[in-house]
């Protein structure tokens, strides 16, 4: 099952999707961060992030690029041999989409097509999905400013585009997220 949670830079959507996960009675909670340390202002967004997840039953997977990568962590903590937890029900927060977009598309100094981008991507989520109870995906909007841009940026928006109203089709419940408020739609 897929909970789709978006908003615009700086809404609140990451305190409310953690919050919403948070409310579940899933015990196995993972956080599967999309963000790739490539400067010291990556870096402090991290560490900062990490502290505000520090102490509410996440296990943190990073990945970057590949997010099907995660299913062998996934599987491996909820039922191996050292695993604590009770069950075999799990939820993974994807936080964010946005920036997997962005590490796919430019991902080895190249840049892929917006196609290419969100067809992985949609693929690697629907195997995700497969794999877990739930799945909350993050996502920005980011189209509303109305400016013009170099064609890789739109390029990246069209994939970003692509990849959210798919998001949207796939989920069994949506959430645009203002000043913290999460109002369903």
């Amino acid at each position: 099952m897929i909970t789709l949670i978006y908003g615009g830079s700086g809404s609140g959507k990451s305190a409310f999707a953690e919050d919403y996960v948070l409310n579940t009675h899933i015990i196995n909670r993972f956080y599967l961060a999309t963000m790739m340390s490539s400067d010291e202002e990556s870096k402090n967004r991290i560490q900062r992030h990490r502290k505000l997840r520090d102490g509410k039953g996440f296990v943190t997977l990073e990945h970057g690029t590949d997010i099907v990568n995660a299913i062998t962590e996934i599987e491996s903590i909820s039922t191996g041999e050292f695993s604590t937890y009770s069950n075999d029900e799990s939820i993974v927060l994807l936080e964010c989409m946005s920036n997997l977009v962005a590490n796919e598309m430019f991902a080895d100094g190249r840049m892929c097509s917006a196609g290419e981008c969100a067809d992985k991507i949609l693929t690697d989520i629907k195997k995700l999905n497969e794999c877990v109870t739930r799945l909350v995906v993050v996502t920005n909007n980011i189209f509303e400013d109305g400016k013009s841009y170099d064609e890789g940026t739109k390029e990246y928006m069209r994939s970003l585009g692509k990849i959210n109203l798919k998001l949207r089709e796939m989920a069994h419940e949506t959430y645009e997220v203002v000043v913290g408020i999460g109002i369903k739609i």
